[in-house]
């Protein structure tokens, strides 16, 4: 079993001068009223389950796909792989705001391209938000030579798609690398052949979950 590298502190560090803010804001109008100040720790419970972080770690298999997200298994379908110019397996989890927003690697790999796609916000559930939402393309290749894309897509209420890495880095499967506030989807476009372990309706959990197979030859001309 291959234990997280990154270390998973019990809120993203994303979230906390969010949750700094609203607890001290609850704490504040608790001195005022206490009844009124009632809302404001409703919102500070949601503030820190939604930037919860938890530890993961990934099952065995050399060609496992994780889940690069906790969510709901929203696509499977064969589609054209636009951000690495192949046609490709697609499978998309969509994320709402009771789940937790910190995106993980795939599968380990070399960061080929990182691509930002500025668009618009539809909910982040219909298929036309893979292409037409605001985005993050990254595209990695494992050292079989699969071509993996891990597409981070804003959604009707996510504002902000933050991703820390950068080509020529090399990410583990299952390590951290990204994150999303509020809301939103992340699509995997694997190489033909792939064979899925999920169904739509499926619900994942980031990297603990298997999406996918790798062919175990890969394509060249991917």
């Amino acid at each position: 079993m291959n234990k997280p590298p990154y270390p998973h502190p019990l809120i993203a560090r994303e979230g906390w001068p969010f949750v700094a803010g609203v607890v001290l804001i609850s704490v504040l109008v608790s001195f005022w009223s206490g009844w009124i100040s009632i809302p404001f720790w409703l919102l500070s419970i949601f503030v820190v389950q939604f930037f919860r972080d938890p530890g993961r770690v990934a099952p065995d298999g050399e060609f496992n796909v994780l889940s690069p997200a906790d969510g709901r298994i929203v696509t499977v379908e064969q589609v054209r792989d636009v951000y690495a110019d192949r046609d490709a397996l697609k499978i998309s989890v969509f994320m709402n705001v009771f789940n937790v927003h910190s995106n993980r690697s795939p599968v380990k790999g070399d960061v080929q391209s990182v691509t930002y796609f500025p668009g618009k916000f539809f909910n982040a559930s219909l298929d036309k938000a893979s292409l037409e939402n605001e985005r993050n393309a990254t595209v990695l290749r494992t050292s079989h030579g699969h071509v993996v894309t891990a597409v981070q897509v804003a959604g009707l209420v996510a504002k902000r798609i933050l991703c820390y890495t950068l080509p020529g880095q090399t990410l583990y499967a299952g390590q951290r690398y990204g994150f999303i506030r509020f809301g939103s989807r992340v699509d995997v476009y694997l190489p033909v052949g792939s064979r899925p372990r999920v169904a739509i309706g499926d619900k994942v959990s980031a990297t603990s979950t298997v999406l996918a197979e790798l062919p175990e030859q890969a394509d060249v001309a991917a």
